[in-house]
């Protein structure tokens, strides 16, 4: 049973044949899927699909995510929105008032960074770096820095001064010479290690978005990233704290394991820093993962998102898909009663 579906290849187009459902490119199928089971699906670039593909979606209440080749969000098929006013309700007032939100903020920030200094402590043991060891102590320094009291403002402060400590020395992380790191960039990634990064950060996104309306909160309310014309400022906010621990142990995994080459990259020197739209920017964007790399991507963050490991709260071993589920569902008991606390994850090492 398939309950996730990547569609990757450029111009495919989706048609239902009874239960399944067909990938065809250029006329040619390239792939059929049991359609029974299917819970969301995921277009990477442009596919198309016909109406009773659609249909069926809508009827089977399939989440269906757009994404453009880069791996930016687009667009979500909107179905039912979740009936649990009472729960909006408290969300809405809860984060409208500037110190609860500021606390919010706060418990997220710490534990953004609580993730990061346990994975530059772990590696600064492992490559005997003490380079890394300093760094993941000035980061850890940082956190003690936020109190109750620390306003918005001062919290993002706290957060960035925190990533530039550790993105100044995520190069030692790197044990494979082909690939480099010269500092966080997007929109577009300017290098391999970007390119990646940013990828998987969406797709934590997206996954933090699930959880997010399956559970019932608005996902376009949050704490830390401010209130913005179509962005989910509350996904955003609950994605920090799987970046690190996640994200780029996943994408240092595949590089350091040699699992993905620099072959596996398209490079373009005729770059440009803006675009008129999409396929602009797909026509000149520096760097860009080849389709089979787009594949072996997908399929090691589905391996991931597969493992299981120690829930705290629960005192049992969970599914990274679940455990965002459950962290979600712990902010929503917290918006209803403050006096839960809301404890970010931070892995044990």
């Amino acid at each position: 049973m398939t309950e996730t579906l990547y569609i990757m290849e450029s111009g495919s187009y989706l048609r239902r044949v009874g239960e399944s459902l067909k990938v065809f490119n250029k006329e040619v199928v390239i792939a059929e899927i049991p359609a029974n089971g299917l819970k969301k699906l995921i277009l990477v670039g442009y596919a198309s699909m016909s109406g009773s593909v659609l249909d069926y979606l809508i009827r089977n209440r399939v989440e269906t995510v757009f994404m453009t080749p880069t791996g930016r969000y687009r667009a979500r098929l909107a179905i039912d929105e979740h009936r649990h006013v009472t729960l909006r309700m408290n969300q809405y007032l809860k984060l409208s008032d500037k110190a609860f939100a500021s606390r919010l903020a706060g418990c997220i920030v710490k534990g953004k960074i609580e993730n990061m200094y346990r994975l530059m402590l772990l590696r600064s043991r492992h490559y005997a770096a003490e380079s890394l060891k300093i760094a993941a102590l000035k980061i850890k320094s940082l956190s003690g820095c936020i109190n109750e009291n620390s306003g918005l403002d001062y919290i993002r402060g706290i957060e960035g001064a925190t990533s530039n400590i550790y993105f100044g020395v995520f190069p030692e992380l790197i044990k494979n010479e082909t690939f480099s790191f010269k500092g966080r960039n997007r929109r577009p990634p300017l290098d391999p290690m970007n390119a990646m990064m940013s990828f998987i950060y969406t797709l934590l996104t997206n996954e933090v978005l699930s959880a997010i309306k399956t559970c019932g909160l608005d996902p376009y309310l949050g704490s830390l990233h401010e209130i913005s014309y179509g962005r989910p400022s509350l996904a955003c906010d609950l994605v920090e704290e799987y970046r690190s621990y996640l994200g780029d142990r996943m994408v240092l995994g595949l590089v350091n394991k040699r699992l993905v080459k620099i072959d596996d990259f398209i490079f373009r020197t005729d770059t440009k820093k803006e675009f008129v739209d999409d396929d602009d920017m797909k026509a000149h964007r520096p760097v860009e993962m080849k389709p089979t790399m787009n594949r072996t991507f997908i399929a090691a963050y589905e391996e991931m998102m597969n493992r299981s490991v120690h829930y705290p709260p629960l005192n049992k071993s969970i599914k990274y898909r679940w455990l965002i589920y459950q962290q979600v569902k712990s902010l929503g008991q917290f918006l209803e009663n403050p006096e839960l606390a809301y404890q970010p994850f931070t892995w044990e090492m």
